[in-house]
């Protein structure tokens, strides 16, 4: 499987984060790792130097074998926690995604 790190102007995308968000991400789908071919994540500060709520914007595209990608968002005050939120609803996703293909 394939990962990338993608972020905007305001967030610096260093290798220390690239490795933090990686290691998040797969942490989390461990067990579907295997059935995708590659993990794209995006990070953007919606609010930029203005601060706020809520304002780290994460979106994570997963490219299951065979099937089309699948995508969820997940915004949160922090870098980290907007993955971990992130990492947790994709894992839902494919799930749900490959829990479907099963039972056919």
């Amino acid at each position: 499987m394939q990962f990338q790190l993608n972020t905007d102007a305001h967030i610096q995308g260093d290798d220390r984060l690239a490795e933090i968000a990686e290691d998040m991400v797969t942490s989390s789908l461990g067990h579907l790792t295997n059935r995708l071919s590659r993990v794209e994540v995006h990070l953007a500060d919606v609010n930029a130097a203005k601060g706020g709520a809520d304002d780290i914007l994460c979106t994570i595209e997963a490219r299951p074998e065979g099937l089309q990608p699948q995508t969820v968002t997940h915004a949160d005050a922090t870098v980290e926690a907007a993955l971990r939120g992130g990492a947790k609803k994709m894992s839902a996703l494919l799930d749900t995604v490959f829990g479907k293909l099963g039972r056919r």
